[in-house]
């Protein structure tokens, strides 16, 4: 089955598998560090993704890697907002997503030009979340986790890793869906309140999560999965992010949430041949 997905008013078609490029209008990226976050270092970052092939752009302002700093609601509109106005102005066929757990962040971006929300806590950080993408009608990316940013590294614990977020899933598709939503993206939120173990369990059965019959977003690029298992760094993870993808792809991606375009486009081109062989 092929998943089509409405980003405010634009239709994207999941026939082969996506590419998003990461965006962090943030100071404390754990990968750029917040180098060229201004809005015009975020433009140019934007324009070479396009170019090196990626059909989905996600900006965020709030750092959620483990133990990051709290940032105000204000604080985030006043980082994401200009950029996506101005991205969207630059590259108005461009589909743009905004990375945030707030509502009213959602709202704001929603109507400067984004057409997905991305939301790490899968609505349980912001119990208006729901309500808001049913009213605005637009795509959700659907994100598992344990606790929040600030604990959910605090030595996270399940029973069985898979059922639990099979579960969460499904609890949370239903209650999207009693608000209108209709276009759900899931994504297992790897690192999100989650071991090494954990993590390589979720990505060892992906293909079970068909079942759901939602596209599943893929996020591991250059997090400490790859870097840990490797005994190596976020600088040096790129190789390992790529071998994943591949992996990913061929158990039921359908997007590829990255900080390296082109690399991650050139193994999707990859396996588009080695599908078509």
């Amino acid at each position: 089955m092929v998943h089509t997905l409405n980003c405010g008013g634009r239709l994207l078609t999941l026939d082969q598998p996506l590419v998003m490029g990461i965006l962090n209008a943030t100071p404390d990226s754990f990968f750029t560090k917040g180098k060229n976050n201004s809005v015009g270092g975020l433009l140019d970052q934007a324009a070479a993704m396009l170019q090196a092939g990626a059909s989905i752009l996600d900006i965020g302002g709030v750092s959620t890697r483990p133990k990051a700093d709290p940032v105000s609601e204000q604080e985030e509109l006043d980082r994401v907002v200009p950029v996506i106005e101005a991205i969207h102005k630059a590259f108005p066929e461009a589909v743009l997503s905004v990375d945030t757990y707030r509502a009213a962040v959602a709202r704001e971006a929603v109507a400067k030009g984004a057409g997905i929300v991305n939301d790490i806590s899968g609505g349980t950080m912001d119990e208006a979340m729901f309500q808001t993408i049913g009213d605005l009608k637009v795509s959700y990316i659907l994100t598992h986790i344990q606790g929040t940013p600030s604990n959910m590294q605090q030595h996270p614990e399940y029973d069985n890793v898979l059922t639990a977020v099979m579960d969460f899933f499904t609890e949370r598709i239903t209650t999207l869906e009693q608000y209108g939503v209709k276009d759900i993206v899931l994504d297992v939120g790897f690192g999100f309140g989650k071991t090494l173990k954990h993590n390589y369990t979720l990505l060892k059965h992906m293909e079970a999560f068909r079942i759901l019959n939602k596209p599943v977003l893929m996020g591991v690029s250059r997090k400490s999965m790859v870097y840990k298992a490797l005994d190596t760094d976020t600088e040096h993870a790129l190789n390992g992010t790529s071998v994943l993808h591949a992996w990913g792809l061929a158990n039921g991606a359908d997007i590829l949430r990255v900080h390296d375009v082109q690399e991650a486009a050139e193994v999707v081109k990859l396996y588009h041949h080695l599908q078509q062989s």
